[in-house]
Order: structure tokens, then C-alpha cells, then sequence
């Protein structure tokens, strides 16, 4: 090993050590990944079937189908409230609720929502009172008799959920953003594993994609396309990685902690069990699914969570920094605070397969892998320069970062366009197969930076909800491109695929079913 002048042997040593720790994080990190993309192939390769049509669907479970409740947390969401519940009222299922809370909102959209309703005070109890803040009043429609709004005092999106889920009757609550686009048929597909199932399903989650870019039109996208900036399509690799590889793969060997907030379906008497959603943390959706394996866990109790990638959910993804700094650090903090609060299933047998694998998991991809990869960007090249690491092994640390994750990318995209096909157009699929290498160049060392301001958020124990500005969905006659994105099109000429379990077996235990919740 060659001595630099001005550093003392021990200081090469360190910063070594820096380095090499950090490469061998990064290893670990990319193996995960892979192992996951391998499962997830897998599984669309054994486990999918071709999808029915929308009305095939329908004849086949109008009778079978539990009622739901649709639970819409809204907070300043005036530019896209109206056709958000619009959409919302116009799935197609025989029996569902919806209930829109209007946390506190400091615009107009209470205001719309009465307007574009027709809506007038009622007298309405809730079952149970989960939440902490005051109701100040209760809205509905004659024109919507399936149709709710809850007015209450600010208490952020947990404290909104469980006002919503207080007032719930059925059986089913499906939790969403009041900004988010639910495909017309996406409610019926998300509760079709709870009709087959017997007693022991408790949640289901569906797949997040990003609508930046696409044109809207009464709460309905009607043309597909890919942002024309950067930032979103960032966001769309990620977003593939996310639901199409980890999430899959997490469901099939039961270690699955998180069912995003934008969309995610329970069953209503076990989230009135546990409490509802906490109100002491910013992640409020990783939290709550990893407090329900530790509830079922601590009671013996059998159970299932499941993720359906065929349900698609379409959200708006940041478009600046400040937004998308804002949303990282929140959360890598909820993260944080998750961990935290259960830190006692970590390593726990008593767990399974969530204590032994899941929550370590966690603690490698949120606590020490940010740090370390970013520690990697800056002692690597130090150790380069001054001769105390061959060329050789700075260039195959790169090459993990770069290279590994530019792989799984464009093959998660790859599983996605064979699978899937969300994605109509070659020339949309090349804008994201080049954002899956840009976004190794500046892109992913900013999120690592904003995870670190996560860190410091919870260290700070700051719980400001650090807000992500919404620009609005595009109008239909905004958009130059015309494909519109229908179910009957998308069923006739994109041969979609469904996600379905194998039902034959009936009950098994843990032991025979590698789906049984760890």
C-alpha cells in the first residue's frame, strides 16, 4: 500500500475501511435487488393468467362482490377534488361506498365538493371514533346517495383515514390519496382475492404508476404518455422497481410491510382492532401494515397480505426538487419511525419470516445503505487518488451502483412491457429505458442526499408534514397525443394479464404455502 504524504497510516486505514464497507453494503443492496427481480419473474411467469374483461368480471362476481368503502383523506386538493370523486363514483362495483374527508383544508375544497354535489348537513354518527381531532360536519347528497363528506378539524392524512373508517359500514375500506385515479375497474380486481378467500386476508395493495404527462378528463385518463420531463420519468423507473420486483416479490414469500398509501384495500374490523392508522409518524402506510403482522403475530393468528400489480392506481409524482426532497426525506423519516416503534420484531423468531428477514431488510435499505453508498461516492475516488485502492476495484464499485442498477431497471421494464403492457407506445418506452441510465448520473446521489435530510428530520424528532406542491392534472385538450387509455381497449389490444392466486388448495399453513404472512 502506498503513503500519501500528509496522512498518517491510520487515516489510510480508516478511510480504506470507509470504502470497503461501503462497496460490500452496496453488493449486498444489489444482490437483494436481483433476488427480487428473479422472484418477481418468476411469479408473472407461474402465477398469472390471462385477465377477463371488465364485463366478464362483472357477471362473474356482482353477486359475489363485498360491499366497500372508499376512504379519500383530502387536504388542500381544490384543482382536482371534483373529478377525483367523480372517478371514484363511477367504478364499476355492485355495492361501494364513498366517504371524502376534507382534513382541514385551507382552500376551497369543501366549497367544490358542495357545489359540484349538490351536497347538504346531515345528522350522522360514526360507529367508532378513531381519530383524535373534531368532526365539525357531515355532508351528503340526494343526486349520490353513496356518496359522504366528512368535514373535520386539520389532523394530517392518518388522523383523516380513521375519521373516514369511523363512518365505514361494510365489511371492506379501501384507503386512497383524494388526488389519486383508480382504473374503472381497479376496485372489482382489488377485491377478487378476498372473494376466494377464506378469513385469513386482511389487506391487499396495488401498483403505483405515475400519471405526470398524461391527459385527464373528469377523473378518467384519457391519454397515456410519458412526462416530457425528467424528474417524473425518474419517478417511473422507480415506481417499476418498487411494485414491479420488490413489492411482488415481498407478497410471494410473505415478507410485505408496505401497502402505499395512494391505494390499499383491509378489511375493516381488523383496522378497527389495531387502532386504526397512528398519528405519531409521517409513514403512516408502512407502519400500519407492519403493525398488523406484528398484531396477527402476537395473537397466532393465520393470515394473508397480498399485492395485485394488475391494479393500477396512477398518482401525480413531484415535478421539482423541493418537491421531490420534500417526499424522500418524509419517507425515509416515517421509515425511521417505523423501525423505531417496532424495533422489538427485528432478528424475533416469534415474527417469522417478517422479524428474521423483512424487518433486517429494512433496517439494511433505510438505516445503513443510504449512508453507506453515499460514504462509497466520495472515499472511493479519495482512495483512488491517493493509491491506496486499485483501479480496478474503484471501477467495479461504480460499476455495482451504475451498472447493477440500470440492469434491474430496464429488465423490471422489460417484465413490465411483457406482462403488462402499460406502456402503448415504443417511443415511451425508450424515453424510460434512457431514464433508467440517466438517473444514475445525479439523480439517484440527490435522493441519497434527501434520505440523509430524513435522518435529520428524525433525529430532530420534526413532525411538520413537509408538503409536496401538486401542479394539477393536464386536460384532455391539453394533450397533443391521442391514445386514449380505456379498459375495453386496453383488454382487446394490449393482452393485459391479471395477477391471480392459485385458489385449489384451500387453507394450508405456513409450513406448505411460502404466501402465508411472515
Amino acid at each position: 500500500m502506498s503513503t500519501a504524504s500528509g496522512w498518517t497510516y491510520w487515516g489510510q486505514v480508516l478511510i480504506l475501511g470507509l470504502a470497503w464497507t461501503s462497496m460490500l453494503i452496496v453488493i449486498a443492496r444489489n444482490a437483494v435487488s436481483v433476488l427480487q427481480l428473479a422472484i418477481a419473474a418468476w411469479v408473472f411467469a407461474r402465477r398469472i393468467k390471462p385477465a377477463p374483461r371488465s364485463i366478464d368480471l362483472w357477471s362473474r362476481y356482482e353477486d359475489l362482490a363485498p360491499p366497500v368503502t372508499v376512504v379519500a383523506p383530502a387536504f388542500n386538493e381544490e384543482l382536482s377534488v371534483v373529478d377525483s370523486v367523480k372517478a371514484l363514483l363511477a367504478l364499476q362495483y355492485p355495492d361501494h361506498q364513498v366517504i371524502v374527508v376534507n382534513d382541514g383544508s385551507k382552500d376551497a375544497t369543501l366549497a367544490r365538493l358542495i357545489e359540484a354535489f349538490g351536497m347538504h348537513s346531515v345528522d350522522r354518527q360514526q360507529l367508532v371514533a378513531l381519530q383524535t381531532t373534531r368532526i365539525l360536519g357531515v355532508y351528503a347528497s340526494p343526486g349520490y346517495p353513496n356518496l359522504l363528506v366528512v368535514d373535520k378539524e386539520n389532523g394530517r392524512k392518518a388522523d383523516a383515514a380513521n375519521a373516514g373508517i369511523g363512518f365505514a359500514v361494510t365489511p371492506l375500506v379501501c384507503v386512497i390519496d383524494a388526488d389519486s385515479i383508480i382504473e374503472s375497474d381497479g376496485l372489482l380486481r382489488a377485491t377478487e382475492p378476498f372473494m376466494t378467500d377464506h378469513g385469513e386476508l386482511v389487506a391487499v395493495g396495488g401498483a403505483i404508476r405515475v400519471v405526470n404527462g398524461s391527459a385527464v378528463d373528469g377523473g378518467h385518463i384519457t391519454t397515456l404518455r410519458v412526462s416530457p420531463k425528467w424528474l417524473p420519468r425518474f419517478q417511473i423507473v422507480e415506481y417499476l422497481r418498487a411494485f414491479l420486483t420488490a413489492r411482488v416479490a415481498n407478497a410471494h414469500t410473505g415478507t410485505l410491510l408496505l401497502i402505499s398509501g395512494a391505494f390499499g384495500i383491509f378489511k375493516r374490523s381488523v383496522l378497527v382492532e389495531i387502532g386504526g392508522y397512528r398519528h405519531d409518524t409521517v409513514g403512516e402506510d408502512l407502519e400500519i401494515v407492519t403493525r398488523l403482522h406484528r398484531h396477527m403475530r402476537e395473537r397466532r393468528q393465520r393470515y394473508r397480505i397480498e399485492f395485485v400489480p394488475e391494479i393500477v392506481c396512477w398518482t401525480e409524482a413531484p415535478e421539482t426538487l423541493g418537491g421531490l426532497r420534500n417526499q424522500r426525506s418524509r419517507w425515509q423519516q416515517g421509515a425511521l419511525e417505523t423501525l423505531v416503534a417496532h424495533r422489538a420484531m427485528i432478528g424475533n423468531p416469534r415474527y417469522g419470516r417478517v422479524g428474521l428477514i423483512a424487518m433486517p431488510l429494512m433496517v439494511l435499505e433505510d438505516v445503513i445503505g443510504p449512508p453507506a453508498e453515499l460514504i462509497g461516492y466520495l472515499v472511493v475516488p479519495v482512495c483512488y487518488l491517493l493509491g491506496i485502492l486499485e483501479p480496478a476495484t474503484a471501477l467495479a464499485f461504480f460499476s455495482l451502483t451504475f451498472v447493477f442498477g440500470t440492469g434491474v431497471s430496464i429488465a423490471t421494464l422489460a417484465l413490465e412491457e411483457r406482462q403488462l403492457r402499460r406502456t402503448p407506445r415504443a417511443a415511451d418506452l425508450g424515453r424510460i429505458a434512457l431514464a433508467a441510465v440517466v438517473e444514475n448520473f445525479g439523480y439517484r446521489q440527490i435522493n441519497l442526499v434527501y434520505r440523509l435530510r430524513g435522518f435529520w428530520r428524525f433525529l430532530k424528532k420534526d413532525t411538520a408534514w413537509a408538503a409536496v406542491p401538486r401542479t394539477g392534472y393536464t386536460r384532455a385538450d391539453e394533450s397533443k397525443t391521442a391514445w386514449p387509455l380505456t379498459v375495453e381497449r386496453r383488454v382487446a389490444e394490449a393482452e393485459p394479464t391479471v395477477y391471480e392466486r392459485d385458489q385449489e388448495s384451500g387453507p394450508v399453513g405456513e409450513a406448505d404455502d411460502p404466501k402465508m404472512s411472515a
